[in-house]
């Protein structure tokens, strides 16, 4: 089992910048991807971005890329998502997630102000 847990969202205005956290803990060495969700209130939860564990390589979603970086700490067991020059639509519940499985965080709420 691996448990994740969230932190770092808030309220921001447009243009702004947050970094997300998602501790890892558990059977952590059993991790092989993480991964960055994001879901608004009546729609599917959507993609944002993902790394591979061990080999640090990382894919966006089309509506991030080059606002958003993905990175990891591995001594720290930590996942992370720095967010740049945020826009409304980046408003929404963030979650994270391990693989292999199904693991999921209880997400952080991010809300952008235009």
């Amino acid at each position: 089992q691996v448990q994740l847990v969230e932190s770092g969202g808030g309220l921001v205005q447009a243009g702004g910048s947050l970094r997300l956290s998602c501790a890892a803990s558990g059977r952590t060495v059993s991790i092989l991807t993480m991964a960055w969700f994001r879901q608004v209130l009546g729609k599917a939860r959507e993609f944002v971005a993902t790394i591979n564990w061990i080999g640090d390589s990382a894919y966006y979603a089309d509506s991030v890329k080059g606002r958003f970086t993905i990175f990891r700490d591995k001594a720290k067991n930590t996942l992370y998502l720095q967010m740049n020059n945020l826009k409304p639509e980046d408003t929404g519940v963030y979650y994270c997630k391990a693989g292999p499985g199904d693991y999921w965080g209880v997400g952080t709420q991010v809300t952008v102000s235009s």
